[in-house]
């Protein structure tokens, strides 16, 4: 089936004409305007006329620790199509427990000759890591864009969510609901974001006269991390807990449910990312959003430039989070403040 004018029109914010106009490659359209309505196509899952396509610029490698976090596919998506606007193709190189680790994947891809590579959330976010392994592309005179990880002695664009601002808006949140027992959740704390979240989380305890050094679990990333330590801090006497991502969240809840706690009633879950359908979840998930399209349309127009020749800021750019208010967090309940096991009001 041939694309439907109209809904290319729509989906670009132009004229049915104007559609027409770019594909039947007429004049009198301005580049902007044609940019848009050549995504929407794509978009939309239409295919370009051939004289439309652009021959690709080259490939980039774009390497993510895995997809069974829904964020990282997301993150991926939103790079892809940024990347294909300036010609390039991107080669998806994914990290399973047991496969191919990302020194690998790099060498892969160095053989290939791709363009740039952009890494989201790798090894220069372990601070147990040897970073040197960047700093041999940079001598390569490879293009790289690091994404959510921070590495002081790597000369390279770092582009992250501010993760102390995620664990602020957390605590904020539940403190104004009248919690006091606030436990938090996360991966190791070898991990850059997961030390960034951990100061945002203690500096707003403090700001708000609460205690919270026994109030921390690191476990693994994922449901049953998270599942795993909500089961130690609901021993604690926790009322609400912040975690460090979705998936954590989802199993704080299933933790809580099974100890015959009502969510938001009884404890409250916050998570973060953001991630497509979390707020569809029962209850909908209160989370703090990552805000994933402004990175990677930043981490992709960057390696871009840096593929150009342009010059680039070594700095890290932190992207500001936003607190999403749904169903998972509700008022303290009243006879559960104070420490010990919490008990169903």
């Amino acid at each position: 089936m041939g694309p439907r004018l109209a809904d290319i029109a729509r989906h670009a914010g132009v004229s049915e004409a104007t559609v027409s106009r770019v594909l039947n490659s007429k004049p009198g359209v301005g580049a902007a305007t044609r940019t848009a309505v050549l995504t929407a196509l794509d978009v939309l899952g239409y295919e370009r006329p051939a004289r439309l396509r652009q021959r690709s610029a080259g490939l980039v490698g774009m390497v993510v620790p895995e997809l069974d976090n829904p964020v990282f596919p997301m993150f991926a998506q939103a790079a892809e199509g940024a990347l294909a606007q300036h010609g390039y193709t991107p080669v998806l190189c994914t990290q399973t427990p047991g496969g191919i680790a990302e020194d690998e994947y790099v060498e892969l891809l160095l053989e290939r000759n791709v363009s740039g590579i952009i890494f989201v959330s790798g090894l220069h976010a372990d601070t147990t890591a040897d970073h040197d392994r960047y700093r041999r592309l940079i001598t390569r005179r490879l293009p790289i864009v690091l994404v959510n990880g921070f590495a002081d002695r790597v000369s390279a664009p770092f582009i992250s969510a501010d993760d102390r601002e995620a664990g602020r808006l957390a605590v904020d949140h539940l403190a104004a609901l009248g919690h006091t027992r606030i436990g938090f959740a996360s991966g190791p704390d070898r991990f850059v974001p997961v030390r960034r979240k951990l100061d945002g989380f203690h500096g707003a305890m403090a700001r708000h006269g609460l205690p919270s050094e026994d109030l921390v679990e690191l476990s693994l990333f994922g449901v049953e991390g998270g599942h795993a330590a909500a089961t130690r801090l609901l021993d604690r006497g926790v009322t609400a807990m912040v975690c460090g991502s979705d998936l954590m969240a989802l199993g704080a809840i299933r933790a809580a449910r099974q100890r015959g706690l009502s969510v938001p009633r009884d404890f409250s879950v916050v998570g973060y990312d953001d991630s497509h359908l979390i707020a569809f979840t029962d209850p909908p998930l209160t989370t703090v959003r990552q805000p994933i399209q402004a990175m990677a349309l930043a981490a992709a127009r960057t390696l871009c430039d840096e593929i150009a020749g342009h010059s680039v800021s070594h700095a890290e750019y932190l992207f500001d989070p936003e607190l999403v208010v749904r169903g998972s967090t509700g008022a303290v309940p009243v006879q559960s403040a104070g420490p010990g096991p919490v008990r169903t009001v």
